[in-house]
């Protein structure tokens, strides 16, 4: 089960695609955030739903949110798999797994992500889940409806 909506974010800091490092809480102080887990880079699924926030990233700038894509790919698959599917936000990499599992984000047995997408508030208060393995394309669409409430 993915974390609860009314539960703070776990903080955390991990490297990005931007050559920075991100901390939620300084980083991102005072900003509501979309995170989306998702299993691996160049793989059918993640492909798509990385497309879809790709295309869907119009209305998620116009609201002044960022989002950022996390699995446990490296950096290097990271840059390659922005730049092969143009996508505009960053991808951060927890290669230990580590923010993966306290946002129990994390299929136990094999260590890999699972596809989870979190909306957080401006206080970092999770407003809204969504989890589908199989719903790639539906993460996206499914945090704007949110964000349009």
């Amino acid at each position: 089960m993915a974390l609860k909506k009314g539960t703070t974010a776990p903080d955390f800091t991990l490297p990005a695609t931007s050559d920075q490092t991100i901390t939620l809480s300084k980083d991102l102080k005072g900003k509501a955030v979309v995170l989306y887990f998702y299993p691996k880079d160049f793989t059918p699924g993640c492909t798509a739903e990385a497309c879809e926030f790709r295309d869907q990233f119009e209305g998620f700038r116009d609201l002044d949110i960022p989002i950022f894509g996390i699995s446990r790919d490296d950096i290097p698959t990271h840059e390659k798999f922005k730049k092969a599917h143009r996508l505009p936000f960053d991808l951060l990499s927890d290669s230990s797994g580590k923010v993966c599992k306290v946002y129990d984000a994390l299929i136990p047995l094999i260590k890999m992500p699972k596809r989870v997408t979190y909306l957080l508030d401006e206080n970092h208060q999770i407003a809204g889940v969504f989890e589908g393995l199989f719903e790639n394309k539906a993460h996206a669409q499914s945090m704007l409806k949110l964000l349009e409430k």
